[in-house]
This record gives C-alpha cells, sequence and structure tokens, in this order.
C-alpha cells in the first residue's frame, strides 16, 4: 500500500505572497493571545500544572499545522479531553497518561497511513451530540470547585463523586473567589455579545480583535495585584510557570500498564480524530476548501506522539481557535505556527506575570467555554426527530455525565447500528407480482394455480433473510419465479438464505426461476454457489422473458 504524506502547507505556499504573509501573522498573534488562557484552563482541569497546556499549545500547534491536512485548522489541547485526562491521571497517574498519549498518537497515525479518514464520518450526529454535550455538563461541574473558591483539595473524576464532594463542601465557599469568578464570566459575556465601539471600527463579538477571556483574566490578575484578594492563584497553587521549555523524559513503562491502558488510549484516539476531523470540516465551510482528513490525522498522531514527552498532554484540532483563525484573515498553515511562536515568546518573556492569574477567573473562562460547547438547541428539537434518534442522543448524554465517555459511544454506537439495520430491513421488501400485469399468466389455468411470482427490492442481508425464509414456507407446487431487478446488495447471510431457497426448492421438485439478477448480487451469487445450484438456464435477462418461461414450464406435464 502506497503511504501519501504530503502535508497541506506544500500546497498553501503556491502563490504565497507579502500580503498573505502579513494577515497570517496578524490572525497567528491574534490566536495565541486567545489560546493562552484556554491552554492553562484545560491543563488544570485535567489535573495538570497550567504549563502542561502551553507546552501543548505550542508543539501540537506548530507541529498541526506544519504537517496537517487543513489550511487553517489549530491544534492544541482540548476541553473534550478533560474529562479523560482527568480520570486517567486520578485513576494511573501521570507516568500512564504519558504513554497513553503517546500510545493514542501511534494509533491516529495508523488510522491515517490506513486511509481511515473518512470512516469518523459515518458516526451519527446523535451520539456526537450526545457525548459533546455531556462532556460539556462534565467541564462545568468540574469547574464549580474553583468557581465557588471551595476548600477542595481533590475532587473525584465521577458524576456522583463531584455531587457528592460539592454538597459536603459548601460551607467552604469564599465570597471573594465566587464575586471574582461571576466578575469574570459577566466581563466574557459582555465583551462577546456588547462589544464596545474603539476610534471608528464597531466591532462585533464575532470580530473582535482582543478576545473577552483575556480582557477578563487581565482585569481579575491586576484585582487580585492590587487588592490582594485572597483567592487560589497559579502561583499558590502550582508555584507560576517556568519560563523555558522543558527537557525530554522518559516515564516508566511497563507491559502492565499498557494493558490497562487499552482502553484509555483508544478513547484518546477515537475523540481526538473525531475532534479534529469535525473542525477541519468546519473550517472548510467556512474559507470553501478541502481538508486532507488522512494527513490530519498523521499529524494529530506526530503531534501525540511527541507532545508528552515534554511535558504536554493529549492535542487534537481546536474548533474555537480555528474560527478565530480564520475571522481575523488566516489563508495558510503559517498563521498556526505563528500562535505557537507567540505562546512561546510570551513564556519566555512573560511566564512571571502568571503567578497572580486567579484560578476563579480561569474557572469562569471554561464555564463559559462548556457554554458554547455544547449544542443545547437540540435537545428543544428533540420532537421533530424519530425515536431512535432521540433515544440515542439522549442515552448518550447521560451515560457520559453519569457513567463513562468510552461506554457512552459504545453503547450509542450500537444503538445507532441496529436502529440502521432496523430501517434498512424495513425498506427491503417483498412483493407478489400482480397476475393481471401479464396476459401469458391471467389466461394460463395451470400457471395461476401451480406458479408464485415475486418481486424482490432492497437489500438482502442478514437483517431481511426473513422475506426468502417466508418463501420457503409457502413454496408453489410447480414453478417460483423471481424478479430480483431492484435488489441492490447481498451479503453472505442474503447469498446462504438463498441457497437453501434453492435447495428447499429442489427437494420439493419445484422449479425456481431467477430475473433480472446484476451487478453485486450477481457476482455474489456466482462466488456463492448459487448460480450452479439453480443452473444458468434458469436466468433471465428481464421479467418478461421469465414470465414465457414459467408459462411453458408450467403448461410442461409433470414428469413422474
Amino acid at each position: 500500500m502506497k503511504i501519501e504524506f504530503r502535508p497541506k502547507l506544500i500546497e498553501a505556499l503556491k502563490g504565497y505572497n507579502q500580503a498573505r504573509l502579513l494577515r497570517d501573522i496578524g490572525a497567528g498573534l491574534t490566536v495565541g493571545v486567545v489560546a493562552l488562557p484556554l491552554a492553562m484552563a484545560f491543563a488544570i482541569a485535567s489535573g495538570l500544572k497550567p504549563e502542561a497546556g502551553i507546552f501543548t499549545a505550542i508543539i501540537a500547534g506548530f507541529l498541526v499545522s506544519c504537517l496537517g491536512g487543513s489550511r487553517v485548522q489549530i491544534g492544541g489541547p482540548a476541553g473534550a479531553f478533560i474529562v479523560i485526562v482527568y480520570g486517567i491521571v486520578q485513576r494511573y497517574g501521570l507516568g500512564n497518561l504519558i504513554i497513553a498519549t503517546a500510545m493514542s498518537g501511534v494509533l491516529l497515525f495508523v488510522m491515517g497511513m490506513l486511509k481511515l479518514g473518512t470512516l469518523i464520518r459515518f458516526i451519527p450526529i446523535s451520539v456526537v451530540i450526545g457525548f459533546t454535550n455531556g462532556i460539556a455538563v462534565l467541564i462545568g461541574l468540574s469547574q464549580i470547585k474553583d468557581f465557588l473558591g471551595l476548600q477542595v483539595k481533590v475532587m473525584p473524576a465521577d458524576f456522583f463523586g463531584i455531587i457528592a464532594t460539592i454538597g459536603k463542601n459548601l460551607h467552604t465557599i469564599n465570597p471573594q473567589a465566587l464575586a471574582l469568578a461571576g466578575a469574570s464570566l459577566a466581563v466574557i459575556i459582555v465583551w462577546q455579545f456588547f462589544m464596545p465601539k474603539i476610534g471608528n471600527v464597531q466591532f462585533t463579538g464575532k470580530l473582535t480583535p482582543i478576545p473577552g477571556s483575556i480582557v477578563a483574566l487581565v482585569l481579575a490578575t491586576v484585582a487580585v495585584s492590587l487588592f490582594d484578594l485572597p483567592v487560589d492563584t497559579i502561583g499558590s497553587r502550582f508555584g507560576g510557570i517556568p519560563s523555558t521549555l522543558p527537557s525530554f523524559q522518559l516515564p516508566d513503562f511497563s507491559w502492565e500498564s499498557a494493558k490497562f491502558l487499552l482502553i484509555p488510549t483508544t478513547t484518546l484516539a477515537l475523540l481526538g480524530a473525531i475532534e479534529s476531523l469535525l473542525c477541519a470540516r468546519v473550517a472548510d465551510g467556512m474559507i470553501d476548501d478541502r481538508h486532507d482528513p488522512n494527513q490530519e490525522l498523521m499529524a494529530q498522531g506526530i503531534a501525540n506522539v511527541l507532545c508528552p514527552f515534554f511535558g504536554g498532554m493529549p492535542a487534537t484540532g481546536t474548533i474555537a481557535r480555528t474560527v478565530t483563525n480564520i475571522k481575523n484573515g488566516a489563508s495558510s498553515p503559517i498563521a498556526g505556527m505563528v500562535h505557537a511562536i507567540t505562546l512561546l515568546l510570551v513564556i519566555l518573556i512573560a511566564a512571571p506575570l502568571a503567578k497572580d492569574v486567579p484560578l476563579a477567573c480561569l474557572s469562569a473562562i471554561l464555564m463559559f467555554v462548556a457554554w458554547n460547547m455544547g449544542e443545547w438547541r437540540e435537545f428543544l428539537h428533540l420532537r421533530q426527530y424519530r425515536m431512535p434518534y432521540r433515544v440515542t442522543l439522549l442515552a448518550v448524554f447521560f451515560l457520559t455525565v453519569v457513567f463513562d465517555l468510552t461506554v457512552a459511544v459504545e453503547v450509542g454506537l450500537v444503538a445507532a447500528c441496529l436502529t440502521f439495520i432496523y430501517r434498512i430491513s424495513s425498506l427491503s421488501r417483498c412483493e407478489e407480482v400482480a397476475i393481471t400485469d401479464y396476459p401469458e399468466l391471467a389466461s394460463s389455468e395451470a400457471a395461476s394455480h401451480h406458479l408464485a411470482s415475486y418481486r424482490l427490492y432492497g437489500a438482502l442481508f442478514f437483517g431481511a433473510v426473513k422475506l426468502i425464509e417466508n418463501l420457503q414456507d409457502q413454496l408453489p407446487q410447480r414453478v417460483l419465479l423471481l424478479d430480483l431487478k431492484n435488489l441492490l446488495y447481498v451479503d453472505s447471510s442474503g447469498a446462504d438464505t438463498l441457497n437453501d431457497l434453492a435447495r428447499a426448492c429442489q427437494n420439493r421438485g419445484v422449479s425456481l426461476l431467477i430475473c433480472g439478477l446484476s451487478h453485486q448480487p450477481l457476482d455474489i451469487a456466482h462466488r456463492c454457489g448459487f448460480v450452479n445450484r439453480v443452473g444458468d438456464a434458469n436466468f433471465y435477462p428481464d421479467l418478461a422473458s421469465g414470465v414465457t418461461a414459467a408459462v411453458k414450464c408450467v403448461n410442461t406435464p409433470a414428469q413422474d
């Protein structure tokens, strides 16, 4: 198999000029500013130090843009990973998170190499919406602790544990932290929807040059420094962030650990693939382009293999930062690379300033991210959809929130597959051919008594074989005529059932005539021996010729 590795950067640089470079630099600088608070917030919410998010945004952001299959996608830490990463850290430790992330990177690269990128599109939208909304709820719940300033050392990873811990510690609410978080959230919302006029330009929320999260972060940090507010900060909890990139580090690896990490690894890989390719599809619609899903998966894989060994966490494509990149004029992967370099310069120059960043403000930022992440209107529109869609979406949502994302996706996919099988089987049908449509049959008294004719529609697969089994239970005395012109697909179960029908006809002395079989059904009929069993002479190109043969067969005296 030929492996194609061709980053979108190569194509995007054709005809590149100074004007595009300036736009890409401007977009990259803006996205870098937007990514800074999000990267720290995602890392802290995942049970890691804030620099883990920044290092991931730098390394993965550069690699995904440089090697990826999209012109404008921005890679980095994402909110969708928070619940999974937090659970891995709590259950298996930081060293095993490094192993799981690297293994998921290998899996992503292999998926891209095997050209499985397009298969992600087959995941039903009900499953995607269900677990996306579920993750958004869990992100919001995980931030209540810092939003209220609760004195809790370690939050549990499960839903019921989070609720119980919050309930037990409500008496430790920090009023200053709550006020700071509420004010930060208000600033973000107001800035998003009521951006003031600057100079002669009226900015809207989507076109604002300075994101509301940065405004809230700066104001909250200044307030903590000026008024010496008694709230947790990055400095008080983590000792600040380093002003240098980390060195390469290898965790303790053992096959015993790897066995336990199989499910978390698969979950990280699948979620990363879904998030990045969905994000790339959104970007395609905004810039009228088409990404390469397999190249994107390989780039995501490389980024996730390297990031954890340099202090990073799982990475994927990020919709909020990608949209910001597009809105600010990005036209090539250069913008994403500039965004990574911007973050690198920030930690090299301004890392000491981060120690006064209040965690209450970061929790407010994540609350806003969680709200925007969820597609809440889908709950209001559920009545417009069929029951299977509603059940699948709600089941995945509640299982994600209450139990586990992996279980939710597995159940959702099984439910979606069963629904699909049921719907396809309901489209497959068998109808009796009206004898009045064919004068030869209507005029033949023997044909009307000794011949049965049926027409099959749709797919003859394991979910629809009952159609053929029913025919076996009501075979005519002399001739069974089947019009299979409208049969689109036959699987192995359908082929076995056809052979069973042919054997039943032979055992009872019934002539089986087949009309109009073509394409894939004809091919599998040859390969499974159905054609040889029935006989080439009993296959006819259309129903009319089959009817003529059936009448002759019926009118021929039966041999003893």
